[in-house]
This record gives C-alpha cells, sequence and structure tokens, in this order.
C-alpha cells in the first residue's frame, strides 16, 4: 500500500485487484458506526485516492453484517454538547460529500446490513451502489431530532424523485435493498452472498475502462449535484444548527433507550 495511506488507522485499505482500493469500514462491534476518527478519515481519504495513479477505481464497505449503522451516538453527544466539535464536524460532513463528487475516481458502494446516517452518505453518494436484497437503508436525521443534512438533499431528489425523496426522509421509514433499487435509489440489489463478487466485479470493470472517458462522463454528471450544492449546504447548516436544539437530546436518549422519542408538540419554526 502506498505511503500516502500511511495516515488511514480507522478504515482497512486494501487491493483486491491491482487497481482497485477497497476501503473497509471496521468497528463490527458497534455495526461499523462512525466515530469521530473514522469520520475524518472517510471524509479525507478522497483527496489521497484522486491523487493517485496507481487507483482506477474505490470500493467502499463493511467488515461483517453491516454497511454502517450511522454515527456513533459518542459524535452525536459532541456535536450537540461542544461549539467546536460541532464545527470540525460541519467541515467534515461537508467535505464528505464535495470529495466524494470531486473524486476523478469512479466509486462502487457494497451495502449488506444496516446502512444508516452518516454512513448512508457513502453508500448513496457511490457512482455504483450496490446492495444485498436484504440491506436497511434509513437516513435516520429527523429520528435523531436534527435535518436531513448529510448528502440526501443534494443525491435523493435526482435518484428517487421529490416524491420519494420527502416520504423516506421526513418519516426515516426504512428501505430494504430491493425497494431502494425499485424507486432508483441505488444502482442495484442482489443476493447477499452475491455482493462481494458484484462489486468488484463492477470496479474491476470501470478500472481496466478508458480511464479519461470514465472520469470525464462522471464529472460531466456530477456538475448536477454540484448544482445542487446551495441546497445541500443550507440542509447541512441546518442539520448542525439543530444540534443546538433540544430535539437531538431526546432523540439520542430515546436512540440509547430503544423507546420512541418524544420530541416537542410545537416549533418556533
Amino acid at each position: 500500500m502506498s505511503d500516502r495511506y500511511a495516515r488511514y488507522r480507522h478504515v482497512l485499505l486494501d487491493r483486491p485487484h491491482p487497481r482497485v482500493l477497497r476501503i473497509t469500514m471496521n468497528r463490527p462491534d458497534r455495526l461499523n458506526a462512525i466515530d469521530q476518527p473514522t469520520h475524518a478519515e472517510v471524509a479525507e481519504i478522497w483527496r489521497d485516492i484522486d491523487a493517485d495513479p496507481d487507483v482506477s477505481a474505490v470500493i467502499v464497505t463493511g467488515t461483517g453484517r453491516a454497511f454502517s449503522a450511522g454515527g456513533d451516538l459518542d459524535m452525536a453527544n459532541d456535536l450537540a454538547d461542544d461549539f467546536e466539535k460541532r464545527i470540525a464536524g460541519w467541515k467534515e460532513a461537508r467535505d464528505l460529500v464535495y470529495n466524494m463528487i470531486n473524486c476523478s475516481k469512479p466509486i462502487v458502494s457494497a451495502i449488506r446490513g444496516p446502512a444508516v446516517g452518516a454512513g448512508l452518505v457513502l453508500g448513496v453518494l457511490a457512482d455504483i451502489s450496490i446492495a444485498a436484497k436484504g440491506a436497511k437503508l434509513i437516513d435516520g436525521h429527523t429520528k435523531l431530532g436534527v435535518a436531513a443534512g448529510d448528502h440526501a438533499a443534494i443525491v435523493w431528489p435526482l435518484l428517487c424523485g421529490m416524491a420519494k425523496a420527502k416520504y423516506y426522509l421526513l418519516t426515516c421509514e426504512t428501505l430494504t435493498g430491493e425497494e431502494a433499487e425499485r424507486i432508483g435509489l441505488i444502482s442495484m440489489a442482489v443476493e447477499d452472498a452475491e455482493l462481494d463478487d458484484a462489486a468488484l466485479k463492477v470496479a474491476v470493470r470501470l478500472a481496466d475502462g478508458a480511464q479519461t472517458a470514465i472520469r470525464w462522463t462522471k464529472y460531466a454528471l456530477n456538475n448536477w449535484l454540484r448544482s445542487a450544492g446551495p441546497t445541500f449546504d443550507t440542509s447541512l447548516a441546518l442539520e448542525f444548527l439543530a444540534f443546538t436544539g433540544p430535539d437531538v437530546k431526546e432523540g439520542i436518549a430515546a436512540i440509547k433507550e430503544k423507546r420512541a422519542p418524544k420530541f416537542k408538540p410545537t416549533s418556533p419554526v
């Protein structure tokens, strides 16, 4: 592995093919929930991948039976309680989205089990998203008590249409991989046993293809996402503003206590 990746200690990196880099979130005891160090790494790594002449395609996945259970609750508490950590988290969340969009190399996600919140960013923003049919995709933000800001506003309406985007983002209803494929949120759904092979097959096909043509096609298509940048910036700002309010504390408590949240029935908005 190139020295440029030596500083990444919270994700696993390997090469299942000479020109394919695989990023694996690796906290299986927490269903690969993303803590702050992991969040920082998955936000920054796309710059190094973009500059790496030895990488032509990327796979992002999770260890074990989960893609990622979303942002770690300790990180959510820090965002609610600490201004400096909230600002740092906002910058990382912004960089994660824009760095994936601007990375010239095609990204393939392999999603199994739960894919939630901050983890779902990596799954849905991938250029080719592949999920096991039984995977469980949920944005989760409004259930936590914050606006859906991580990635949803920039890409869900383009992928599955405004009506479906509003339904799933406002209600936090769970999508199976099969249903996510049906509504266009992901590229394809496969049997769980076929997931890793399917992702690798697509990544190798991209790595072996005409690199200039593939990268320029990605760049041109992602102008749709760049044009939605102001919408994303607003959603992300409102998400992090909500971390200063009372609803998120109730949302965190409800998740920890495994109960339904009891949010205030009124809002000043």
